[in-house]
């Protein structure tokens, strides 16, 4: 908040950790475009920070989908010698986040804040500066699936461990805040590997009741038919996509 007290941005986007539903972010957006609703400022957390990041860049939705969705989950992951994850997400800096045309949050066209965790102090960082694609790939490391990553001698992990929708961060800064969850939880049948099991378990553990979001923000999103799509799969982006699109494209906002 500035000296005066007043809000500086009109209208920040907080968006919420879903692991590959974030593909409905994109879809979100465009629509909120068409709708000349465009974010001062945006929060994101692990999914959120990936296409936070790159709308923050200055790529549109459909850039941001074009790009993402050349990366499958094998494509931005390799197996570990487990010790502090099943999972190394290095790949994910070195190949995806390299999309990014700045070094720097500070550098980027709209201002950006991004949830970690850290892991050695157990409490949440919210950051808006420094180097992009580590704090990115911190954000989006799920705990005992992906190791964590080293900033500043911390290990930092995904930000959804206490801040799975960053609205909170952009209240104080904003005159108006949309929260954006891709979240829902959606019934299976069956666990059939570890890492379905560690990825379950961290989505049960960083759901929160949709009442309580939607009491933080002045416009609440959450697509509900994104409960039917694992968060690891990546093999229907274009149908997440449109999920998040269609939804938007028939609601009425009022700001």
């Amino acid at each position: 908040m500035s000296e005066s007290g007043e809000k500086k941005y009109e209208l920040g986007i907080a968006l919420g950790g879903g692991g590959a539903r974030g593909f409905a972010h994109l879809g979100i957006l465009k629509a909120l475009y068409e709708k000349d609703i465009k974010p001062d400022i945006i929060s994101g957390v692990s999914a959120g920070a990936i296409a936070g990041a790159f709308i923050a860049s200055g790529h549109s939705p459909e850039e941001a989908f074009d790009i993402i969705k050349q990366y499958k989950f094998t494509g931005i992951s390799e197996f570990n010698i487990p010790k502090t994850g099943l999972l190394s997400s290095a790949k994910m800096k070195s190949g995806l986040l390299k999309k990014i045309p700045v070094e720097k949050i500070e550098d980027l066209d709209i201002p950006l804040i991004i949830c970690v965790s850290n892991m050695l102090d157990g409490k949440p960082e919210y950051m808006s500066e420094g180097p992009i694609a580590d704090i990115v790939q911190a954000s989006a490391s799920i705990p005992v699936l992906f190791s964590p990553v080293k900033l500043n001698g911390k290990l930092y992990s995904d930000g959804g461990i206490f801040d799975n929708v960053p609205i909170k961060v952009l209240k104080k800064k904003c005159k108006k805040v949309i929260g954006v969850s891709i979240s829902p939880i959606q019934e299976i049948e069956e666990l059939t590997s570890l890492i379905q099991v560690s990825s379950r378990m961290f989505q049960l553990a960083v759901n929160r009741s949709r009442e309580e979001l939607q009491s933080q923000c002045d416009v609440f999103i959450e697509p509900l038919d994104l409960c039917n799509y694992d968060i690891m799969d990546t093999k229907h982006a274009k149908e997440i996509f449109d999920i998040g699109y269609e939804y938007v494209k028939d609601l009425e906002i009022e700001l």
